[in-house]
């Protein structure tokens, strides 16, 4: 970034940016040239917008190779993009700016102010490559509001997006034959698949395929005609050479020349070698004892491919090719496991029970599900209501493992989206082991999306911190032995003995038990909380000490949704940070 201050009286605030961004560069206004616009990334005037535009002007010539320029105000109450706002990024730099200096942005592109998509951003964004019949004419179509398809062949971290965020006048399919082009003034594709179509066509091209190479020790040739071939053999079966992610092959070959060149010096794509015991035990359609016999694998080719997609499909086979005699080759291309648009399971963290307390991501994966299956007992229902029309929610709560694997294989097979709902934290006592032992036992794709736990939420509700220097460093979260056994060194009364905060579930039912080890550590008087419900409307919390806790659990009634906290760290706020030493008073100053 380069700041230029227009005036004497900009140069403050030119020197407060500077100072906020260690990248950026501050130049007098005097001392900007042609060389200047030419090299520079980011332009940042500040005073005057007419005299800015009538500097940049002589030397603006695309939008694809200008810089984005930024101009403010010299009172910096305004933050205006000027210059290559979506592909150059200087509507992103002005809100950035803007937010530093608490001013306004000033954005004049259509797409930004009408919540609409920069079609010609997504690429950069989500690393695309991009074919369009009429570039210009589709995304004036879009930002007009034109009636546009989009196709979605893949999934991916772009096409959740788009689906998340997709405007009124655009419709998702997920099938080529089922769009009515002539129902359409635009058509925005998401996929590895060349169409042929009758509408105007932006097709983003994913990098999801992955191709298996092959061949003789020592091949010889030229890396490009090696090139054009693969790339012939994908367009002859619809694909774009564009969407390879990646190159593969066995060990054997990792050092070979031609291979490493092709990858490296022509496709610029990564080149990586499996094992033959990783290779060797992956199902392919066309084993090949010869191949065996030299490589100790029935398949490199094929094998490759599915290896490095994760499993994927096939979509080409193997091919046979050569370089002339003596110089022959085989190939394969799979499809990535994750961008295959089939069946997801997404295990969610639901957090402790507030709804405005799940991830932001979590939130995206229950408005996406086609089954939302949550933990009925534990996890609100209020949880779910942000469920799109015509989504099954279902509580497990009376559902055994085996009807709750039916359900969701069944909306699997279909292609559907699940949302396994659990309280909390998925990964801290949710029960998904079991569950994902499963997923793998079918080769199901999932996911696991973390939660708040209710051990951070029993800490913001105590107004504590659970850490305190020099005294507590180490949150221990367990539970006592009730009917499952406890490992031998995973005893209460043995953790105990670290003096450490400790949150303790699913123990209510046991307490006089837990608080009978935990005194064999901590003296009686040792702070404790029980928490129910935590973030719950019927949230209810009791403070005490050790000897009592017991008691406390028993009078009010206390079950299962309760988290037991002891520690001295609850309610310990006594002179501790550093923070508020002599030397840090500056910093909280009125």
């Amino acid at each position: 970034m380069i700041i230029i201050p227009i005036s004497k009286h900009s140069q403050t605030l030119a020197e407060r940016i500077a100072s906020a961004y260690p990248t950026a560069t501050l130049i007098a206004y005097k001392d900007f040239s042609e060389s200047t616009f030419q090299t520079a990334k980011q332009l940042v005037f500040i005073g005057a917008l007419g005299i800015c535009v009538r500097t940049i002007a002589p030397f603006a010539t695309d939008k694809h190779t200008d810089p984005a320029v930024v101009c403010i105000d010299s009172t910096g109450r305004f933050v205006i993009s000027v210059l290559s706002g979506h592909i150059g990024g200087a509507n992103e730099l002005a809100r950035d700016l803007a937010h530093y200096l608490g001013a306004e942005p000033v954005i004049t592109t259509q797409s930004d102010n009408t919540q609409l998509w920069a079609l010609d951003t997504l690429p950069r964004q989500f690393d695309w490559t991009w074919q369009a019949t009429d570039s210009n004419a589709a995304i004036a179509a879009f930002v007009n509001q034109e009636p546009t398809a989009l196709l979605l062949d893949i999934r991916d971290q772009g096409t959740d997006y788009l689906e998340r965020t997709a405007p009124a006048h655009v419709k998702i399919y997920y099938r080529f034959e089922e769009i009515p082009q002539n129902d359409y003034a635009l058509l925005i594709a998401v996929t590895p698949y060349r169409y042929e179509t009758t509408i105007n066509t932006l097709t983003y091209i994913p990098k999801v395929l992955h191709v298996g190479l092959g061949c003789r020790k020592g091949m010889q040739g030229d890396p490009v005609a090696f090139q054009a071939q693969l790339e012939e053999t994908l367009q002859a079966h619809r694909l774009y050479p564009e969407a390879i992610a990646d190159l593969n092959s066995i060990d054997l070959k990792k050092e070979e020349p031609m291979l490493n060149a092709l990858a490296t010096e022509v496709m610029h794509r990564p080149f990586q070698t499996f094992s033959a015991e990783e290779l060797k035990t992956i199902e392919v359609p066309n084993p090949s004892a010869k191949v065996e016999a030299v490589t100790d694998s029935p398949s490199v080719s094929e094998a490759s491919a599915i290896r490095a997609a994760q499993g994927g499909p096939l979509l080409i086979d193997k091919q046979k090719g050569a370089l002339g005699k003596g110089n022959e080759y085989t190939f394969a291309v799979a499809l990535g496991r994750k961008a295959a648009r089939q069946g997801h399971i997404e295990i969610v963290g639901a957090g402790p029970g507030d709804p405005e307390l799940i991830s932001i991501r979590g939130r995206q994966m229950l408005e996406r599900a086609d089954l939302i299956l949550y933990a009925g007992s534990l996890v609100p229902k209020a949880l779910t209501t942000c469920a799109k029309a015509g989504a099954m929610v279902r509580s497990s709560a009376d559902l055994d493992l085996e009807q709750q694997f039916a359900l969701m294989k069944e909306y699997y097979d279909k292609g559907g989206f699940i949302v396994r709902l659990h309280t909390g934290d998925p990964c801290i006592y949710g029960a998904i082991q079991e569950q994902m032992n499963y997923f793998d036992q079918y080769g199901m794709d999932y996911h696991i999306t973390p939660g708040i736990s209710s051990f951070q939420a029993a800490a913001a509700a105590l107004r504590s911190q659970f850490t305190i220097p020099e005294k507590v460093q180490t949150i221990i979260l367990t539970r006592g032995e009730g009917r499952t056994p406890m490992p031998e060194k995973e005893q209460l009364h043995k953790l105990a003995q670290s003096q450490s905060t400790m949150c303790i579930y699913l123990s209510a039912g046991i307490v006089e038990q837990v608080q009978a080890e935990l005194l064999q550590a901590y003296p009686p008087t040792t702070p404790v909380a029980a928490c129910y419900k935590l973030t719950w409307k019927e949230e209810r919390i009791y403070r005490g000490e050790l000897k009592d806790l017991a008691k406390i659990v028993k009078e009010n009634h206390l079950t299962l949704t309760t988290l037991l906290v002891v520690g001295d760290a609850i309610d310990n706020r006594k002179g501790l940070s550093r923070l508020y030493a002599h030397e840090f008073k500056h910093l909280f100053r009125p």
